[in-house]
């Protein structure tokens, strides 16, 4: 049978109450109670209760990972992140999935059913509306890698996307490709929006190169590949910018496909760096998205949030960085 606070009490000597009080954080409880009931709860093997814990604290310590694109592999590393880095807090992760959800105010009424003290919501194609749903009821929520604002309304962690899309462009004109193109992602995902901003910046500085912008249908190999048949059929450009890492795979299985060379015939560069982009059949250069310091800054604040309600929504922006593979021609 399993070990009880009682018999807890029993082997030290002590009340319920202070055993009670030893496992809840901030309680008061004097040093001599609070080693007489670790020893015996050592000898016992006994550990205390989480759920009753949290009658008792009126906190259950549960965050809610909040995500919609699970398709995409990249969510993999993100899941391993943050349940984690919430583990190392003391902290659990409620993991949910509003793939085909389009009411934030639902999704704040399912994880209240779950008494949640905190939101993380992981998603660059959800709406702001979402994060800023739970800060409007009261939950303290962070957007990893959502679009940053001036004064924003929830904390927003992420990778410079417009800075993003200026590397990229900047990295096919250094490779003396002069017909390049944008294949993003879906139109409305604000990730998709800023890098396509940032490259059409970075190319109007070269008058000297064409270029052209187009869009899949979603962050999936499908949808690049799709999109890639459909440019190569047209006549594609020199070289693209695709919209992260899994739309580039995409497109490197339609050129393959079609009996195009990469890079020989096209060069291709993705954004994120996950792991399968680094496969010697594969072997994409890509832009390094700061996911891990992204995950890490996401849950240092909403671990903030929790023991400060003060605490004041911000906006970080991580830069990423060039990963030099085999998809493009040398400099």
């Amino acid at each position: 049978m399993a070990v009880t606070l009682k018999d807890v009490s029993e082997r030290a000597g002590v009340s319920r109450s202070a055993v009670s009080r030893t496992f809840t954080e901030g309680a008061s409880v004097s040093e001599k109670t609070r080693q007489k009931v670790e020893q015996a709860a050592a000898e016992l093997g006994y550990s205390p209760n989480a759920l009753a814990s949290s009658l008792t604290t009126g906190r259950t310590k549960l965050i809610g990972l909040v995500s919609n694109n699970f398709h995409n592999p990249i969510f993999l590393e993100v899941f391993d992140l943050v349940t984690k880095g919430l583990q190392e807090r003391g902290l659990r992760p409620l993991l949910v999935n509003l793939s085909e959800e389009v009411d934030p105010a639902n999704s704040v009424r399912m994880l209240r059913q779950y008494s949640v003290d905190g939101v993380i919501v992981a998603s660059s194609t959800l709406p702001v509306s979402f994060a800023e749903a739970f800060q409007d009821a009261g939950v303290p929520v962070v957007h990893s890698f959502g679009r940053p604002v001036p004064q924003p309304k929830v904390s927003t962690v992420g990778i410079d996307n417009v800075e993003a899309g200026r590397m990229a462009a900047k990295t096919l004109v250094a490779r003396g490709y002069r017909s390049i193109a944008f294949m993003g992602g879906p139109l409305t995902a604000t990730t998709t929006q800023d890098r396509c901003e940032g490259f059409v910046q970075e190319m109007k500085r070269h008058p000297n190169v064409t270029y052209s912008i187009t869009y899949a249908d979603a962050y999936t190999f499908d949808a690049g590949r799709k999109e890639m048949m459909r440019l190569i059929a047209a006549g594609p450009a020199e070289a693209y910018f695709c919209g992260d890492d899994v739309i580039s795979i995409g497109a490197l299985s339609a050129a393959q496909t079609a009996g195009l060379s990469v890079p020989g015939d096209i060069g291709l560069i993705g954004l994120n760096d996950m792991e399968m982009a680094g496969w010697a059949n594969i072997n994409l250069t890509t832009i390094g998205n700061p996911i891990r310091e992204i995950i890490a800054s996401s849950v240092a604040l909403v671990d903030s949030m929790l023991n400060n309600s003060e605490h004041q929504p911000e906006a970080r922006l991580l830069p990423g960085r060039i990963v030099e593979r085999g998809t493009l021609r040398p400099l």
